[in-house]
């Protein structure tokens, strides 16, 4: 298990990381549109003590009409592990316009997945009907820490 992009200093720095693939490595077939379809568990270290609540965003910057996001999710409470199957907090509109993950399902060739947890001060009590954009707007000036993982992913 090797974790991804590490954003912070020293000991106090977040750590994202997924029992079931490697940063900047494929994601397993269960993952995706051709398997099981639901999002991997991942691990979370070093959040900072001052953590009210998390967020994640799961994008593909790869996608042919821009980046295609995957997954919003808010108010998640502080956790070291984010279960696979599960909804872990409130959810934000995807790209189809759904509140749900969306699983790796590239038209053509590799695609780049990125996962982004983001460490916050407060609990944003937003509507669940909030995109990616309006989840990165309530969040500035409220991060405390964020870490990334990006996973791979290529139709067989």
């Amino acid at each position: 298990m090797a974790e991804g992009i590490i954003v912070g200093k020293g000991e106090l720095a977040m750590k994202l990381s997924s029992p079931s693939f490697e940063h900047n490595a494929f994601i397993p077939i269960k993952f995706s549109c051709q398997g099981d379809g639901i999002n991997p568990s991942l691990s979370i270290e070093g959040i900072p003590e001052e953590t009210k609540s998390l967020a994640l965003i799961v994008d593909d910057p790869d996608a042919p009409g821009g980046d295609f996001v995957h997954w919003v999710v808010f108010d998640i409470p502080i956790v070291s592990r984010i279960e696979e199957n599960s909804v872990p907090g409130k959810q934000g509109v995807n790209s189809l316009g759904k509140l749900d993950y969306v699983s790796p399902c590239p038209p053509k060739g590799v695609h780049r997945y990125f996962f982004k947890i983001y460490a916050l001060d407060t609990i944003l009590n937003l509507k669940s009907s909030i995109t990616k954009i309006d989840l990165e707007a309530a969040m500035v000036g409220c991060i405390l820490g964020k870490a990334e993982l990006i996973g791979l992913y290529q139709k067989q």
